[in-house]
């Protein structure tokens, strides 16, 4: 076996996880909180999305990314290490496709990948043209070569061949959880770091199993599914339709019924926690039979809003994951001095990059309070 670039080593990636490590605990020091838990992720082939510009030379296409110092300049790519084994192959079998038909790769511009451990994959095709039976054809016999599913994009086009879905396996402690992931819903990129995120959760969330639990942000269900089964109710919400969906089909999937989704957006939760106003979208769900003392949040790299801050304080636990350590530790200061950082955790979802995927459990009850 040939050794990996040096760009993509075991060592590569032990040395950049070691830095941000040191910077995610430097950052939540000031707060009293422990050493972060740390989980790496492997060092090639360990993203299950990625996606690409397409610049077409003659009868060849080739994959473009941008990085390096200027964020415009183009990187041509034959492989793309980071990504799954499945998505490194399609790349290949996609690129002869195009060349084979010129009808199919007419005015497209970017494709994307989703891949699962499960083994089944989608592509999305996106184009600066209409799409037409003819596309639809030549998808279809693409799609059946390929073994995967194609979606067609082109403004206000969004064409199916086969499915636009794939499924995911994951275990988590011991236990196969299955997730639904739609075309266009987001999903963690690195499996196997996500399952460790899972486990994780559960393992935060754990406690009596009386006490009921609010998700705000929950997507597709991703954290919902793993801790669902430690608590008594859970409210979950989210404001994409297409998440909701696949929430409620996950939460089906693996047999949980102690779960109600709703699409809400965080601020709408806080009104109706408050009691503000009555939302019809709560009509079929009990508040005055919920009474949830953890707060499970997974908010987007700005962080939790004002009402969602002020929402969060009146629990006695929250458990915090974050893309973006710098807003994480805005909203741990909002919070105040009643709450101690009694976990931290840093998740590698995105080696050899400067990205920093991190958690925290903040309690009340714990003793000393935040410094």
């Amino acid at each position: 076996m040939n050794p990996l670039p040096r760009e993509y080593s075991e060592e590569a990636a032990a040395a950049q996880l070691a830095i941000k490590r040191e910077q995610v605990a430097q950052m939540l020091r000031p707060f009293g909180a422990p050493e972060p838990e740390v989980h790496p992720s492997p060092p090639i082939h360990f993203r299950q999305r990625a996606e690409f510009r397409v610049w077409h030379e003659g009868a060849h296409t080739h994959y473009l990314m941008f990085g390096g110092k200027d964020s415009q300049e183009p990187l041509r790519l034959t492989q793309f290490p980071t990504a799954s084994k499945r998505i490194n192959a399609l790349m290949q079998e996609l690129a002869v496709e195009l060349a084979n038909t010129p009808a199919l790769k007419q005015r497209l511009w970017q494709v994307e990948f989703l891949d699962t451990l499960a083994g089944e994959s989608l592509i999305t095709l996106v184009y600066h043209r209409k799409l037409d039976a003819e596309w639809q054809g030549l998808a279809t016999a693409t799609a059946s070569r390929l073994g995967t599913g194609i979606v067609g994009r082109s403004r206000g086009q969004r064409l199916v061949v086969g499915r636009d879905w794939v499924t995911e396996r994951l275990a988590v402690n011991g236990i196969s959880l299955e997730y639904r992931q739609p075309e266009g819903s987001f999903t963690q990129p690195n499996a196997t770091v996500n399952s460790a995120m899972l486990a994780w959760a559960q393992r935060a969330c754990a406690g009596d199993p009386g006490r009921d639990l609010l998700e705000l942000y929950c997507g597709i269900g991703n954290f919902t599914v793993a801790v669902a089964g430690g608590f008594r109710r859970v409210l979950a919400t989210e404001i994409g339709a297409g998440a909701i969906a696949a929430a409620r089909f996950n939460l089906e999937a693996n047999k949980i019924q102690n779960t109600f989704v709703a699409r809400l957006s965080s601020a709408e939760a806080a009104s109706a926690m408050a009691r503000e106003r009555p939302f019809r979208r709560l009509r079929d769900f009990d508040l005055d039979d919920f009474r949830p003392d953890v707060l499970l949040v997974d908010p987007p790299r700005a962080g939790m809003d004002p009402d969602t801050r002020a929402l969060a304080a009146g629990f006695d636990r929250i458990v915090y994951v974050s893309c973006n350590p710098i807003t994480l530790c805005r909203d741990i200061q909002s919070l105040g001095q009643d709450y101690r950082v009694l976990q931290t955790a840093l998740f590698d979802q995105f080696p050899y990059t400067h990205h920093m995927e991190c958690a925290v459990v903040l309690d009340k009850s714990a003793g000393d309070p935040l410094a």
